[in-house]
């Protein structure tokens, strides 16, 4: 199957959860890996829009429609908002924040405080959403890990399958700045591994080519 004018949605980058009206919880995402996607998916001809939280190195494209957010309620109203478009493949690979403040402090907490707790609870889990609102879409989810064990990773991901209904999920990790990743199947299979962005990228979009 040719991927030409086939309509992508990436998901890119951190967001952020606000503690107060000038500090945020945030996370350490480069965006890289999305980027790296784009681009190779826009090079067959797709047409790919990338939601692009505040990397520090931002995308530049002439191909690539790119939509910039920062925070997680900037990331979730923006993928409502895309997902009433025809889209044909969400691939969702932004480091959403799993947790926020209970308590958003509406004015700058005083920095002189000796001890400061912060409640923190859940976030609704976007992903868990996309195929609610467009259920005929191929739909692409990732878990980054911080060691990752290929013998342990399927309970990990069996709720990416079961509750967020994906037809694939991308597993990584940067174990001691080395990258590793593996493509997964509904059935647990390995579709495909790689030790570098770049080959990862490449080796998603022959898989989606399929």
């Amino acid at each position: 199957m040719s991927l030409r004018n086939k309509k992508i949605l990436i998901t890119c980058g951190p967001t952020w959860v606000p503690i107060d009206d000038t500090r945020v919880i945030s996370n350490i995402s480069s965006g890289e890996l999305s980027q790296t996607m784009a681009q190779d998916l826009a090079r067959t001809g797709a047409k790919v829009t990338l939601l692009e939280g505040a990397v520090v190195n931002p995308l530049k494209s002439k191909t690539i429609k790119i939509l910039k957010f920062c925070y997680y309620d900037e990331l979730s109203k923006l993928i409502k908002s895309e997902l009433k478009k025809p889209y044909d493949i969400v691939i969702h690979a932004a480091a959403v924040s799993d947790y926020k403040p209970k308590k958003r402090f509406s004015t700058k907490i005083d920095s002189h405080k000796k001890n400061l707790n912060l409640e923190l609870i859940p976030t609704t889990k976007i992903i868990a959403n996309i195929k609610k609102i467009n259920p005929k879409v191929l739909l692409v989810g990732f878990k980054l890990e911080s060691h990752l064990f290929t013998k342990t990773i399927a309970p990990k991901i069996h709720t990416l399958f079961t509750q967020s209904k994906c037809d694939l999920v991308l597993v990584n990790s940067l174990a001691a700045n080395r990258y590793v990743g593996y493509i997964y199947d509904p059935m647990g299979q390995v579709l495909a591994s790689a030790k570098s962005r770049k080959s990862i990228s490449i080796s998603l979009v022959k898989i989606l080519a399929q």
